[in-house]
């Protein structure tokens, strides 16, 4: 996909991370690094923080303290910036019926003041293509699925943030995103995932428990 970096030089840092949820808290002390071309799985059982941590992450969430960093920099001090580098996907596919499939890339591309010239290529690596004309309200939730997920791969954004996204696919979807992260990843891109299903990230992808740091509580917020 477009906009990611020629050279393997970008570097994602979660610095001694805290979170809590009605005063429980959900991780503590947590902190991690990846480079260009990382992969990470977040693992653990239900409750326990992957999406807290997804949030964080991508700055839609806050952190009680700690820092993340890209390239050795705060992404609070330029959230802006940041909302660039990330490709988000999370539990909701969030797609308006009433648009095609193509039109829903475009329009949340645009919305995002993001360039719109990578839709064809995200909606064709998702085996989405025939579809592309098709309102989102008649698609099934599978393929509603592979919009929302076709929408980071369209967006050029280094970072992808992905919460579950193997909900719904069926086996040649699973192995078509898999095809996509290997090849965001040998761009330079960095993938996180928060997945229980097979999902292979590729080689030299990390896993990370965020309940083991600090421990979420059983019935913990995720």
């Amino acid at each position: 996909m477009t906009g990611l970096h020629d050279t393997a030089t970008d570097m994602l840092a979660a610095r001694d991370l805290i979170a809590r949820r009605g005063g429980r808290p959900v991780f503590a002390g947590l902190s991690f690094s990846l480079s260009s071309g990382g992969a990470l799985r977040l693992a653990g059982r239900n409750g326990g923080g992957k999406t807290t941590l997804l949030r964080i992450l991508a700055g839609l969430g806050r952190a009680e303290a700690g820092t993340v960093e890209w390239n050795g920099e705060p992404v609070a001090d330029d959230c802006e910036a940041h909302a660039m580098r990330v490709g988000w996907l999370g539990h909701a596919d969030a797609l308006k019926v009433a648009l095609t499939a193509r039109e829903n890339l475009e329009s949340a591309l645009r919305v995002a003041g993001r360039p719109t010239d990578g839709v064809p290529a995200a909606l064709e690596a998702l085996g989405l293509t025939r579809l592309a004309e098709l309102p989102a309200g008649w698609l099934s939730s599978g393929q509603r699925r592979r919009v929302a997920l076709a929408r980071v791969l369209a967006s050029g954004a280094p970072l992808w943030l992905l919460d579950e996204p193997t909900v719904g696919l069926d086996a040649a979807s699973v192995a078509a995103l898999e095809g996509a992260i290997a090849d965001h990843r040998s761009a330079g891109g960095m993938v996180i995932a928060a997945t229980h299903t097979a999902l292979d990230l590729g080689d030299g992808a990390d896993s990370l428990d965020p309940a083991a740091h600090g421990g979420a509580t059983a019935g913990a917020a995720a």
